[in-house]
């Protein structure tokens, strides 16, 4: 069996752009494209996006978001108020390390908590 070029070009022999995935181009889309065709997960009707809307950032950033003056103000016992929603951050995760500091966020990670107070600092949680 022959391919499609060693006679005169007709039209579009195989069909125009994606038409044959399903059928005669399958091969070529399973191939090439693995994934392309079929449907995964579940549906959930009416999400409201809102809802599950939830920015975080780890403790490793949070010295990076305060300005520099307040870093130069920070001391041991002068320590810095990082309020993470002002930078449009909800969630506190734990990765990294942060100096003493005073974290105020909606929400927080068990061990961001616990990262932050074995610092010396503290967690202020917000409505």
């Amino acid at each position: 069996h022959r391919s499609l070029t060693y006679r005169k070009h007709r039209k579009q022999p195989g069909g125009r752009g994606y038409a044959g995935g399903l059928d005669h181009h399958r091969i070529l889309f399973d191939k090439y494209h693995p994934g392309y065709l079929g449907k995964v997960g579940m549906r959930y009707f009416h999400k409201l996006r809102n809802k599950f809307y939830c920015p975080t950032v780890n403790i490793d950033k949070l010295w990076s978001l305060l300005p520099a003056k307040a870093k130069e103000k920070a001391s041991a016992d002068n320590a810095p108020l990082i309020d993470v929603t002002q930078f449009g951050y909800f969630k506190v995760l734990g990765k990294g390390n942060l100096p003493s500091s005073l974290v105020k966020a909606k929400l927080l990670s068990k061990l961001a908590e616990k990262k932050i107070k074995g610092a010396g600092g503290a967690v202020l949680l917000t409505a």
